[in-house]
């Protein structure tokens, strides 16, 4: 929650990749909210998370183009009057970049610069918010761990969104370009793709307890995670693009608290159902697993004014409450 409501976008163009997914639509929905005409960009990429149904209410207010941000002439005419463009566009699986590491490579990497050279050679003011991952930190080397701490990720997806996220920062500062990073970990609630782990262990958990159905925990859940609401990040998106301050600076926007899986399992099947039920890790999991990730959000608020709104429990319960009414269309 920022100190100062947020700034109406009225007259604001913006453009949203990745805007079918969870954290593009969510966002997509704020900006409408706020006053925007927003564009959202996608190719609905079975393997990136996309869903129709995230904007089935706002269709009428945003201008969808279906498509694929490795096709630089499509997003170059997407870019070409925009004021503000949120990438969320990502092929988001960590399991799926360790099986498939060039079309990891093909969308997080070169969809990145085609969207930043669509930029430079056609709009070079619009102001760029580029979604990064905690997971580009790899195992912690300080507790907390910050935007300063080296980066040795220990999967391709991270891997390539921390060259990604270098390519955001490099474009800012070559070409005096408004760029701006902000770092998510965790990130949970409505509009979530809650039937594949390649999304996210949370939603996964999520999903399954919609169903009542066994939460499985790898080995004793002990591993520390920072979970963050999607409302709440949406903010601190929102905020990014209205702030001169943040441009060529990367920010985390986590929550204050940390929980072990386990006890976010269990806080999972307290206000959504399902049970818990604890087994082995898989080889293939364990072998990109980073431990504890305890995130340090003292910048961002610094900077920005943001914090959390909800808390864990609070966010389940809401989420819970979306999903009640219309969990068939995630289903699928």
């Amino acid at each position: 929650m920022s100190e100062q409501p947020l700034a109406d976008m009225k007259g604001k163009k913006v453009l949203v990749t990745g805007g079918l997914g969870f954290i593009g639509s969510n966002l997509a929905r704020k900006c409408v909210e706020l006053g925007a005409q927003v564009a959202i960009y996608d190719c609905l990429d079975p393997k990136s998370g996309g869903n129709m149904f995230n904007i089935d209410d706002i269709q009428n207010s945003i201008d969808l183009n279906l498509n694929d941000i490795r096709n630089f002439d499509g997003i170059s005419a997407c870019i070409r009057n925009k004021d503000i463009l949120f990438n969320c566009a990502a092929y988001t699986s960590h399991p799926n970049s360790m099986r498939e590491p060039l079309i990891d490579i093909d969308v997080n990497c070169k969809g990145v610069i085609n969207i930043l050279e669509a930029a430079r050679r056609f709009n070079p003011d619009v102001k760029i918010i580029h979604v990064g991952t905690s997971t580009q930190l790899g195992k912690m080397h300080a507790n907390p761990m910050d935007e300063m701490q080296p980066e040795f990720p220990r999967d391709i997806y991270s891997a390539n969104k921390t060259v990604s996220e270098k390519y955001v920062l490099i474009y800012g500062s070559a070409y005096n370009m408004r760029t701006s990073v902000i770092r998510l970990a965790n990130v949970f609630g409505p509009r979530s793709n809650i039937v594949s782990h390649d999304f996210g262990f949370m939603n996964y958990f999520i999903g399954l307890a919609l169903q009542g159905k066994e939460i499985s925990v790898f080995g004793d859940g002990s591993q520390m995670r920072n979970v963050t609401y999607v409302s709440d990040c949406v903010e601190a998106f929102v905020l990014a693009a209205q702030s001169e301050r943040s441009l060529n600076h990367v920010l985390f926007a986590v929550a204050d608290k940390h929980y072990s899986i386990r006890q976010i399992a269990e806080a999972i099947t307290k206000n959504i159902g399902g049970k818990v039920h604890f087994s082995e890790w898989p080889k293939d999991r364990k072998n990109i697993e980073i431990g504890d990730a305890v995130i340090s959000n003292h910048k961002i608020k610094e900077m920005l004014g943001w914090s959390q709104r909800e808390q864990l429990e609070s966010g389940l319960v809401k989420t819970r409450d979306y999903f009640k009414s219309c969990l068939s269309s995630y289903l699928k």
